[in-house]
């Protein structure tokens, strides 16, 4: 019987966890040579075209355009025409879940197996796999890996989804909270036991037909001012209410929650006021992939790294003119004042090489480079990516405003390689063409440091006790303390101002 094999999500680039398919390229049925371009997949920076590992024929589609699968996913199954379409169902039929994610412990064990035994192995050891068990109650199916009630002073629940969680014993340690601080509610609840494979009644099938009201003694329950006020006047218990408030407290929205619930038809007539008047609507838009690694490396930078931030003013008339005289003279070139600034900043960290780092977090080290690659944040419609400008130290400012060119143009077409963005050793954020005078930017680790440039503008400046016009731009470079001191931060603006004013000195 001929070979039935496997297309996975590949790993393109040393922090790419997940990629989703964007578009298949052939038909389920068509056939390919080694290298055909056969999907585009979509990552966290850039939408990449998977080519064929091998010849075949593409017999089953097992991840649709749209789907997100960890790397090592299994997306398609390819095999010869005389394999039978039972065969196909059979071989799928033996992988589980294993489609949807990728090899954990057994792929460890395979990373110095054959290529062809690779994508054989998974099917056996997902399929032997035993099914984690389950514990049934009534409506309520609590899959095994989510049992283990206990209860603990960190964990933040609703009193219901406490409750609930206690009688169908849910482990609410494995339970992520959507409410307000990691409050975990019911919905939480039943999120998490479904997404796991069991069962739990939708939440408005749990609610009780006839609400009973409360009589105990409410005077101790914590709630601000408002709320109790609202409470006596609409008699209400205090202990009947959520708590959703700051520090613990029954706060407004909680008590006109029991309100409305017990006078329905107040809603009514309040929605009927409101129906008048024009509403705003909410629409929810989804992070997608990019968005999301830029929220948690941003985070992770602004957490970690402490910032401190120096600010110069840098007079641009010399590099202004010396642009101007280039793009005037050599007609095939086509600077901007950006790539000027690319380039002093290149020539500023090879005489200030201790800002020209990386912080290795794990070693504890700093690495230090002998090139300034330099990132140059680039806005594209879904979000920010920074390709490298590499060696610019060592590049002519036709060579940096070519590569920029190119580098911006695919950032945008979503074509860039890993290694065109990933990495660097030092970053530029400019939005002066955007009017912004002067802003701070977040560092990109594992880089130093990142300078944010400002627009260039006439401003008024004092020179020998005279004021005068000069075209200025601020320029604000923010560094991790812990690798780079205020004095070496201040040392590397110094010569950054220097080579931007006196813009000869870049050409030689």
């Amino acid at each position: 019987m001929s070979e039935i094999k496997t297309l996975e999500i590949p790993k393109w680039g040393l922090s790419m966890e997940e990629g989703t398919i964007a578009q298949w390229l052939i038909k389920e049925g068509d056939s390919f040579n080694k290298g055909d371009e056969i999907c585009e997949i979509e990552t966290t920076k850039i939408v990449n075209v998977l080519e064929a590992p091998f010849a075949g024929t593409l017999r089953k589609i097992l991840a649709k355009d749209g789907d997100t699968l960890p790397v090592g996913g299994l997306i398609a199954v390819c095999a010869d025409s005389e394999v039978s379409d039972a065969e196909i169902e059979t071989f799928i039929a033996s992988l589980g879940g294993s489609a949807a994610k990728a090899p954990s412990e057994q792929s460890k064990a395979e990373t110095s197996a054959p290529v062809a035994e690779k994508t054989e192995q998974p099917q056996s050891v997902a399929a032997s796999a035993p099914a984690p068990a389950k514990v049934a109650k009534g409506d309520y199916t609590v899959p095994e890996s989510l049992q283990g009630y206990q209860t603990s002073d960190e964990l933040f629940t609703t009193p219901h989804a406490l409750k609930l969680a206690e009688k169908h014993n849910v482990n609410l340690a494995k339970v992520t909270g959507s409410g307000r601080e990691g409050r975990i509610s019911v919905q939480d609840i039943q999120k998490a036991v479904q997404a796991a494979g069991g069962q739990w009644p939708d939440v408005k099938q749990q609610t009780q037909a006839k609400v009973v009201k409360s009589t105990a003694d409410d005077s101790q329950v914590s709630a601000t001012p408002v709320a109790r006020r609202l409470a006596k006047q609409w008699g209400i218990n205090l202990n009947d209410c959520r708590v959703s408030g700051t520090r613990g407290r029954v706060c407004k929205e909680d008590v006109e929650a029991v309100y409305y619930r017990n006078n329905p038809t107040s809603v009514n007539e309040q929605s009927a006021q409101c129906a008048a008047q024009p509403q705003s609507t909410i629409t929810t838009v989804a992070m997608n992939g990019m968005r999301k690694a830029i929220a948690s490396r941003l985070q992770a930078a602004k957490r970690n790294a402490p910032h401190f931030r120096l600010v110069v003013d840098l007079n641009v008339e010399a590099l202004q003119n010396l642009r101007k005289q280039i793009n005037e003279t050599v007609p095939q070139v086509k600077l901007s004042i950006n790539d000027m600034l690319i380039k002093a900043a290149a020539a500023a960290l090879i005489k200030v090489p201790e800002v020209n780092v990386q912080f290795d977090e794990a070693t504890q080290s700093i690495l230090q480079f002998s090139q300034a690659d330099i990132s140059v944040a680039v806005a594209i419609p879904n979000g920010l990516i920074t390709p490298i400008v590499k060696a610019a130290n060592q590049k002519s400012l036709a060579q940096i405003s070519d590569d920029m060119r190119d580098l911006a143009t695919r950032a945008k077409t979503g074509k860039l390689q890993p290694d065109e963005f990933q990495g660097g050793s030092f970053s530029i954020s400019n939005l002066g063409m955007l009017g912004i005078k002067q802003f701070d930017a977040i560092i990109n680790p594992p880089q130093g440091a990142i300078m944010a440039l400002g627009a260039s503008e006439s401003r008024a400046v004092v020179e020998n006790g005279n004021v005068v016009v000069r075209e200025i731009v601020t320029a604000t470079l923010s560094c991790d303390h812990r690798v780079i001191d205020g004095a070496v931060g201040a040392k590397f603006l110094a010569s950054f101002k220097q080579f931007v004013e006196n813009p000869a000195l870049i050409l030689v």
